[in-house]
This record gives C-alpha cells, sequence and structure tokens, in this order.
C-alpha cells in the first residue's frame, strides 16, 4: 500500500475531481444522444434523427469531442482506484478503460453519418433503412471492436475489486459497466415513448453516470 500511495501520478483529491470529469462527460454525450433521436414520444430512431435540425446534428458531434476529452480524464480515476494492485493489473485495466472512453466518442461521433443519410433520405422521399445502411454497418463495426478492451476491463477489473485489490469497496461491483450493460435489453421493454428514447437512447452514457458517480462516492467515503 506504501508503494501504491508514493506514486507520484494521482492524488485522492486529484482522482475525485476526475471522477467529476467522467460524470460531466457523461451527461454531455447523453445530452448528444438526445439531440439527435429525441422527437417527443416517438420511438423511431431513424425517423427522429430524420426530422431534427441540422444544428442540432452538428451540436451533437460536437459534444463527441468534449465528451470525449472528459471520459478520458475520468479514466485517470480508474487508474487511480487500482494503484494497490500489481503493476501490469493496474494498467491493462486503465488502458482497455482508456480505450473503452475514447471509443465512446468514435461511435457517437460516427452517428452523424447515420443522421445525416437518414435525413437525406427524409428530403429525397428515398428508403431511409437502405440509405442508411452503410453508415449502421461501419457504426457496427467500430462498437465490435470495442469489445475486446470491454472484456479485458470487464474480467480483469472484477477479478481485482473482488479480491481487494483496489481501493474500491466489493459492494460497487453492483454498479459495474459490464451489469447494467447486460440489463439494457430488460430495461428498454419495460419502458414506453419519450421515456424509452430517454433512457434507452441514451443507456450506454448513462452506464457511465452510474459508474462514474458510484466510483467517485466510494472514493470519497473510503480513508487511504
Amino acid at each position: 500500500m506504501t508503494d501504491a500511495l508514493s506514486s507520484p501520478c494521482i492524488s485522492r483529491r486529484t482522482a475525485l475531481w476526475l471522477g467529476v470529469a467522467g460524470i460531466l462527460g457523461s451527461l454531455m454525450l447523453f445530452g448528444g444522444d438526445m439531440l439527435f433521436y429525441f422527437n417527443g414520444a416517438r420511438t423511431d430512431i431513424l425517423a427522429n434523427m430524420a426530422s431534427v435540425a441540422p444544428q442540432r446534428i452538428i451540436l451533437s458531434a460536437l459534444t463527441a469531442l468534449f465528451g470525449t476529452w472528459l471520459y478520458v480524464l475520468g479514466s485517470g480515476q480508474i487508474y487511480f482506484a487500482f494503484l494497490p494492485a500489481k503493476r501490469w493489473l493496474r494498467l491493462s485495466v486503465f488502458l482497455s478503460f482508456a480505450a473503452i472512453m475514447i471509443a465512446y466518442g468514435i461511435v457517437h461521433g460516427a452517428y452523424v453519418a447515420i443522421a445525416a443519410s437518414a435525413r437525406n433520405a427524409a428530403d429525397m422521399g428515398a428508403d431511409m433503412q437502405s440509405m442508411t445502411e452503410l453508415a449502421r454497418t461501419a457504426n457496427n463495426a467500430l462498437r465490435t471492436v470495442t469489445y475486446l478492451p470491454f472484456s479485458i476491463f470487464t474480467l480483469l477489473s472484477i477479478l481485482a475489486i473482488w479480491t481487494k485489490q483496489t481501493y474500491y469497496p466489493r459492494w460497487i461491483l453492483v454498479f459495474h459497466p459490464i451489469i447494467l450493460f447486460l440489463l439494457n435489453g430488460l430495461i428498454a421493454e419495460s419502458l414506453d415513448g419519450g421515456v424509452k428514447v430517454i433512457i434507452a437512447g441514451g443507456y450506454l452514457n448513462l452506464i457511465l453516470l452510474v459508474f462514474f458517480a458510484t466510483s467517485t462516492a466510494a472514493l470519497w467515503k473510503r480513508r487511504i
């Protein structure tokens, strides 16, 4: 523990502020999701993106940039929380988590192509599914690649937290991203109308909002 605390990288106070950056990043990208998707009680996401103002699409694209910067800063809190772990484990968890945070911004930014294609299809009276197919395929490819760092982070972080190699209490595993990710379908199916678009449309960023909030609270409460 002494070796961990002697690290010159991040203090506990700095780690708490980095968690706040992560929270702000999740709120910003959640707002970006709503700029893409939200249109009252309508739940057809493609149709919603086709009808929003162009300014909303541009503003949502900007949230991808600023939100990602905040997410990457938030990754520093994860590094601090895993300081007691062995160096290879700490770096593996930190780097895989940072890779996920960068992917969040890239995937969100790539949604601009889907939104623009949907809007162009609506303007031309073309089939929206076929006009957005290439953009959706590319976006899904980005998501698929991201499953690799997500798997690494999930397995190693759960192992380290359960074996008490971190500053986290075990109860934080209840709020681990993988738990909330697996509940996505169940939660989405129980919702309707505008609430469904808000929760299901912004779900991935809401996962990180919960995680960063509980991570910051756990580190704030713990005496280190």
